[in-house]
């Protein structure tokens, strides 16, 4: 490749004082980081659209079983701490449960109920008040298209976003599955395989401001949040996205994975 034809080198944005301030996040940087560069150069674009303070829902593609270090990885580059959605009962877990609790971790309810949407609502004012960010797989587990495309998504990131008017930030990822195949075996050479990271404008949602509990505003609101996901592992991959996306209960399929919402 010519230079004339790589992608223009972003600059690394300064460090934000929720990534210099010290937390729990130093130690776990200070190994996961270097870890992961061994195995993957990670380049990331729209880094501008992260937000640089205040609360965020960052929404990424989910395609295999590593990629969440390459999103923490990411966003810890960005100059953000990367916080998940964890399940609740993992919070009642000892030690683990002091480290997500430490980190800002956030619990989410499987069960569809008035205590989940109080949780949901307690999760949003905590993100606002604290000024943090949470990295919420739209599509609830790996995606089960087979080439790997974003499929249906569900709406827990948007019911979260909605609930405490908090932007919603798509991502998309590609190159990671070289790495390790969904549901495959970790390929460790060669070393630093490339992984393109594409971050893009918030999704404007206000049409569904104050509709947070209605079903079919979640579901349009959703797939809206899906398609601009869609769009951005379209330009990473050059190539267009399907006109529909998968839906496993359609196929048969079921869905299981940690970060369902």
């Amino acid at each position: 490749m010519s230079s004339a034809d790589r992608p223009a080198r972003e600059r690394r944005p300064k460090a934000t004082a929720e990534k210099t301030r010290p937390t729990l996040f130093w130690p776990l940087a200070a190994i996961v980081v270097p870890l992961v560069g061994l195995i993957a150069k990670i380049e990331v674009r729209g880094g501008a659209h992260l937000p640089r303070t205040g609360a965020y829902v960052l929404a990424p593609n989910h395609a295999t079983e590593i990629d969440p270090l390459i999103v923490a990885v990411a966003v810890w580059r960005l100059g953000r701490a990367p916080r998940f959605m964890a399940k609740e009962s993992l919070f009642r877990v000892p030690v683990l449960g002091w480290a997500l609790r430490a980190t800002g971790m956030i619990p989410v309810a499987r069960a569809a109920s008035a205590a989940a949407a109080r949780q949901t609502m307690q999760s949003a004012a905590d993100l606002v008040e604290h000024g943090r960010g949470v990295i919420v797989y739209p599509e609830g587990s790996l995606t089960r298209d087979p080439d790997l495309w974003p499929m249906r998504g569900k709406t827990g990131a948007v019911r979260l976003a909605l609930a405490g008017g908090i932007p919603v930030v798509p991502m998309a990822h590609w190159g990671a599955q070289d790495i390790l195949p969904r549901y495959g075996k970790l390929s460790l050479w060669p070393l630093r395989r490339r992984v393109r990271v594409l971050v893009g404008p918030p999704v404007d949602l206000s049409e569904f401001a104050g509709r947070e509990t209605e079903a079919a505003a979640l579901t349009a609101a959703t797939d809206k949040v899906m398609a601009a996901i869609s769009g951005l592992v379209a330009e990473l991959r050059a190539e267009p996205a399907p006109a529909v996306r998968w839906d496993p209960s359609a196929h048969g399929q079921k869905e299981t994975g940690r970060l369902e919402s």
